[in-house]
Protein backbone atom coordinates (compact mmCIF):
# COMPACT_ATOMS: atom_id res chain seq x y z
CA UNK A 1 0.00 0.00 0.00
CA UNK A 2 0.92 3.02 -0.77
CA UNK A 3 2.44 5.86 1.78
CA UNK A 4 -0.36 8.37 3.23
CA UNK A 5 1.98 11.30 1.90
CA UNK A 6 2.08 9.31 -1.31
CA UNK A 7 -1.33 9.45 -1.81
CA UNK A 8 -2.05 12.85 -0.59
CA UNK A 9 0.55 14.15 -3.30
CA UNK A 10 -1.07 11.75 -6.22
CA UNK A 11 -4.58 13.52 -5.73
CA UNK A 12 -3.34 17.04 -5.52
CA UNK A 13 -4.05 17.46 -1.45
CA UNK A 14 -1.65 20.16 -0.27
CA UNK A 15 0.43 17.98 3.21
CA UNK A 16 0.03 18.91 6.05
CA UNK A 17 1.03 17.01 9.30
CA UNK A 18 -2.92 16.94 10.54
CA UNK A 19 -3.80 15.13 6.73
CA UNK A 20 -1.39 12.72 6.95
CA UNK A 21 -2.14 11.64 10.67
CA UNK A 22 -5.88 11.54 9.66
CA UNK A 23 -4.72 9.23 6.23
CA UNK A 24 -2.65 6.90 7.64
CA UNK A 25 -5.27 6.16 10.73
CA UNK A 26 -7.48 5.95 8.10
CA UNK A 27 -5.12 3.33 6.51
CA UNK A 28 -4.93 1.50 9.72
CA UNK A 29 -8.62 0.90 9.96
CA UNK A 30 -8.42 -1.32 6.64
CA UNK A 31 -12.35 -1.31 6.23
CA UNK A 32 -15.08 0.49 7.37
CA UNK A 33 -15.18 3.20 9.99
CA UNK A 34 -17.22 6.32 11.45
CA UNK A 35 -16.50 9.82 11.73
CA UNK A 36 -16.68 8.84 15.76
CA UNK A 37 -14.28 6.14 15.47
CA UNK A 38 -11.48 8.72 14.23
CA UNK A 39 -12.08 11.44 16.77
CA UNK A 40 -11.98 8.36 19.64
CA UNK A 41 -8.55 7.45 18.06
CA UNK A 42 -7.66 10.88 17.25
CA UNK A 43 -8.82 12.52 20.71
CA UNK A 44 -5.79 15.12 20.70
CA UNK A 45 -6.94 16.38 16.85
CA UNK A 46 -9.87 19.04 16.76
CA UNK A 47 -12.66 16.99 15.48
CA UNK A 48 -13.55 19.86 12.89
CA UNK A 49 -10.09 19.20 11.14
CA UNK A 50 -11.28 15.86 11.09
CA UNK A 51 -14.39 16.38 9.35
CA UNK A 52 -12.92 18.82 7.01
CA UNK A 53 -10.47 16.23 5.78
CA UNK A 54 -12.72 13.59 5.69
CA UNK A 55 -14.77 15.76 3.27
CA UNK A 56 -11.75 16.50 1.20
CA UNK A 57 -10.73 13.49 0.88
CA UNK A 58 -14.14 12.60 -0.25
CA UNK A 59 -14.30 15.47 -3.03
CA UNK A 60 -11.27 14.10 -3.97
CA UNK A 61 -12.29 10.14 -4.49
CA UNK A 62 -10.10 9.13 -1.49
CA UNK A 63 -13.02 7.55 0.42
CA UNK A 64 -16.24 7.01 -0.47
CA UNK A 65 -19.54 6.69 1.58
CA UNK A 66 -21.60 4.40 2.99
CA UNK A 67 -24.91 5.00 3.87
CA UNK A 68 -25.54 1.77 5.73
CA UNK A 69 -29.48 3.05 6.93
CA UNK A 70 -27.98 3.19 10.63
CA UNK A 71 -28.06 6.97 10.28
CA UNK A 72 -24.63 7.04 10.73
CA UNK A 73 -22.29 7.88 8.01
CA UNK A 74 -19.74 5.12 7.46
CA UNK A 75 -16.43 5.68 4.90
CA UNK A 76 -13.94 3.55 3.42
CA UNK A 77 -10.85 4.06 1.79
CA UNK A 78 -11.00 3.94 -1.89
CA UNK A 79 -8.33 2.33 -3.70
CA UNK A 80 -11.13 1.27 -6.60
CA UNK A 81 -9.96 4.04 -9.24
CA UNK A 82 -11.83 2.08 -12.07
CA UNK A 83 -15.27 3.06 -12.66
CA UNK A 84 -16.52 -0.57 -12.41
CA UNK A 85 -15.22 -0.93 -8.84
CA UNK A 86 -16.43 2.39 -7.74
CA UNK A 87 -20.08 0.75 -8.00
CA UNK A 88 -19.52 -2.24 -5.59
CA UNK A 89 -21.52 -3.42 -2.81
CA UNK A 90 -21.49 -3.53 0.84
CA UNK A 91 -22.96 -5.77 3.84
CA UNK A 92 -24.20 -5.13 7.10
CA UNK A 93 -24.44 -7.15 9.69
CA UNK A 94 -27.89 -7.05 11.60
CA UNK A 95 -26.52 -8.47 14.97
CA UNK A 96 -23.20 -7.19 14.94
CA UNK A 97 -24.08 -4.00 12.77
CA UNK A 98 -20.42 -4.10 11.11
CA UNK A 99 -20.57 -3.18 7.66
CA UNK A 100 -18.48 -4.32 5.16
CA UNK A 101 -16.81 -3.40 1.95
CA UNK A 102 -17.10 -6.00 -0.84
CA UNK A 103 -14.78 -4.63 -3.15
CA UNK A 104 -14.57 -7.51 -6.14
CA UNK A 105 -18.79 -7.55 -5.66
CA UNK A 106 -19.54 -5.26 -8.45
CA UNK A 107 -22.74 -3.34 -9.48
CA UNK A 108 -23.88 -3.87 -13.17
CA UNK A 109 -25.08 -0.71 -14.79
CA UNK A 110 -28.49 -0.69 -14.89
CA UNK A 111 -30.10 0.35 -18.05
CA UNK A 112 -31.57 4.17 -17.36
CA UNK A 113 -34.21 5.79 -19.48
CA UNK A 114 -32.34 8.19 -21.71
CA UNK A 115 -30.80 11.82 -20.58
CA UNK A 116 -30.12 9.92 -16.96
CA UNK A 117 -25.95 9.79 -15.84
CA UNK A 118 -25.16 7.59 -12.76
CA UNK A 119 -22.42 9.10 -10.87
CA UNK A 120 -23.04 6.68 -7.94
CA UNK A 121 -24.44 3.99 -6.38
CA UNK A 122 -24.90 2.58 -3.05
CA UNK A 123 -26.15 -1.34 -2.53
CA UNK A 124 -26.22 -2.35 0.73
CA UNK A 125 -26.99 -6.10 1.55
CA UNK A 126 -27.97 -6.85 5.23
CA UNK A 127 -27.84 -10.37 7.08
CA UNK A 128 -25.63 -12.17 8.67
CA UNK A 129 -21.87 -12.04 9.43
CA UNK A 130 -19.44 -15.46 9.09
CA UNK A 131 -18.42 -14.53 12.89
CA UNK A 132 -21.94 -13.94 14.01
CA UNK A 133 -23.42 -16.62 12.43
CA UNK A 134 -20.73 -18.63 14.26
CA UNK A 135 -21.86 -18.00 17.73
Amino acid sequence: MKHAEDILTEAGIKLTAMRILILKEIINYNGVFTLADLELQLDTVDKSTIFRTLSLLLEKDLLHEIDDGSGSKKYCLCTCHEEKHRLHVHFTCNLCQKTYCFKDVTIEHTPLPEAFQVTGANIVFKGICPECSKK
